[in-house]
């Protein structure tokens, strides 16, 4: 089974045994896949099956061979089966996975994040990006004695119920502004801003005062497709929650460790009250985290009464990886090879698309980048849907027909790798101009 490229050429590959593989998995797995964007629902066509990866690249159950810049939605910024990192699991295997009692590796880990993350001074682990967003709010609910929380349109801070409205993300690549099952009582204390619109946010706390305890963010939206904050709204966004007595969450499961060592309120040197972290955190195994001050973090059980559990929080094989990941990351030079990279892309499709008379909007910050099909700015998630998703899922079957592994949906964002050497940016930025040609 192949998709017809934009051209009208197909692919120069087979992809049978992917499209045999999504047909059994469909009898047993909804909709064949265990996480929504995968199924290439917004692009068309059966997902590809991956056999293995290396370094930047991915091989799939036909042989095909692709530069991946999806790399576990932004986990691996070492690229795939990175040496250390692979070393460092193989090594914890061989002491035991899981033993449900701490270990060393946990405080180790913990250490490692506090000194890095500036509004960090405890640290709880979880398995999920979504266990740490949903335990922040708790823990900001039970701090403040408030219920609401605001949330901005696009953003997707995980599937737990209150934070299933007007996300990002898989919701937004299936058409799901709100999913069903989520009771009205659930989404009741979720109120939704605008991202970049300060006065949204300020309208909401208004009409609810006294009434909002924790407002969460992306500080760099990564799941409407790559937005980046406009100039003094994260600044405002510390303002605004100061005065009121919300507290400030930055969910950083994706930009933590990824646009920078400090994540992204180093970058821009905005303190929130909690951090949410996952993916580069567990170096490619499931580890996720909640952090903030140590009078905050005190409130969490056993230490307080904000109860909070898991049985394979902080286990030791992620918690192998993630030291590995962040040893790594550490060494100088890394953030700028990394920033370098994806600057090339961006301009490297801003440059093609010109060429080619398509208008496209194109950012990169840190290891992260993205790209829209629009001839306008794309400052928060009406801009976002307002792009062509037709043109993308074209651009996307042509990019994969030459070897290049994008996103498969227009509202998710793209990632580089140690890996991604200057060769692989070229090649990468040839493919752009071939497939922006192609397409109508």
């Amino acid at each position: 089974m192949t998709e017809r490229l934009a051209s009208g050429r197909r692919p120069a590959y087979s992809t049978d045994q992917s499209a045999r593989l999504f047909e059994a998995a469909q009898a047993v797995i909804p909709g064949g896949v265990n996480s929504p964007v995968r199924a290439f629902g917004s692009v068309g066509g059966a997902p590809r099956f991956i056999d293995r990866g290396h370094g930047a690249h991915l091989l799939d159950a036909d042989g095909n061979s692709y530069i991946d810049y999806v790399l576990s939605w932004g986990a691996l910024p070492l690229g795939h089966a990175a040496r250390e990192v692979v070393a460092a699991v193989i090594a914890q295997a061989g002491r035991g996975t899981t033993f449900g009692a701490p270990t060393g590796l946990e405080t180790e880990l913990a250490e490692r994040i506090a000194m890095a993350v500036p509004s960090i001074e405890m640290v709880r682990f979880v398995s999920s990006g979504t266990e740490a967003t949903m335990s922040a709010i708790r823990l900001a609910r039970a701090a403040t004695g408030r219920t609401g929380v605001i949330k901005f349109s696009g953003c997707y801070h995980g599937h737990a119920d209150s934070l299933l409205v007007q996300a990002g993300s898989g919701v937004a690549t299936l058409g799901l502004p709100d999913s069903p099952g989520v009771t009205p009582g659930a989404a009741r204390d979720t109120f939704t801003a605008a991202f970049n619109d300060l006065k949204s946010v300020e309208a909401v706390i208004a009409r609810n005062p006294d009434r909002v305890a924790a407002v969460i963010v992306e500080p760099v939206a990564g799941n409407m497709g790559l937005v980046l904050p406009e100039p003094g709204f994260l600044a405002g966004l510390r303002d605004i929650c100061s005065r009121s007595g919300a507290l400030l969450i930055f969910d950083e499961v994706m930009t933590g460790f990824r646009v920078a060592y400090g994540g992204a309120q180093g970058l821009f040197g905005v303190v929130p009250d909690l951090t949410c972290l996952g993916k580069v955190i567990g170096g490619g195994l499931p580890a996720a985290a909640y952090g903030g001050s140590r009078a905050l973090m005190r409130r969490v059980a056993p230490a307080g009464q904000v109860y909070q559990a898991g049985t394979l929080s902080g286990n030791p094989m992620a918690m192998a990886a993630g030291l590995a990941t962040l040893e790594q990351l550490r060494v100088p030079g890394v953030y700028e090879r990394l920033g370098a990279a994806s600057a090339s892309l961006a301009e490297g499709l801003r440059v093609a698309a010109a060429s080619a008379g398509i208008g496209v909007q194109v950012s990169a910050i840190g290891g992260m980048w993205g790209f829209f099909f629009s001839t306008e700015p794309v400052i928060d998630f009406e801009g976002a849907r307002r792009s062509s998703s037709g043109r993308y899922a074209a651009f996307f079957h042509d990019m994969l027909g030459l070897g290049i592994y994008l996103p498969p949906s227009p509202y998710e964002s793209a990632f580089v790798s140690t890996a991604h050497d200057e060769s692989l940016i070229r090649r990468t930025v040839d493919a752009f101009a071939m497939a922006l040609q192609a397409i109508d």
